[in-house]
């Protein structure tokens, strides 16, 4: 992996591993959403798409247009196989950064 990949990279490429064929733009800012409980724009998700397209990380396939008038094609990503790399490189370094962490506990209020 020549340039690590950010947050929100990792995240949507994550997303995308789990959609498996139903990897678009809108499907994979709600998994994000849902799974990470992070908010993310839709905007952030098409320009990291774009980056990690460019960077062979992932690749897509236009569908057929949906059957409603005037329906239109989607654009569905997978994760390639140096996608795949970079997402196990950046948990494998996640781990190694957790190994002997330990955090305080939690201060309650009584």
């Amino acid at each position: 992996m020549n340039e690590p990949i950010n947050d929100v990279e990792y995240l949507v490429l994550l997303a995308v591993a789990r959609l498996d064929d139903d990897a678009y733009g809108v499907t994979i800012r709600e998994e994000i959403e849902r799974r990470a409980a992070r908010s993310v724009s839709v905007a952030a998700v098409y320009a990291a798409l774009g980056r990690l397209e460019e960077r062979r990380l992932l690749a897509h396939h236009l569908t057929d247009p949906t059957p409603e008038r005037g329906g239109r094609r989607k654009k569905v990503f997978r994760v390639t196989g140096p996608g795949g790399d970079a997402l196990r490189a950046t948990r494998e370094g996640l781990d190694r950064m957790w190994e002997g962490v330990e955090l305080p506990e939690e201060r309650r209020s009584a």
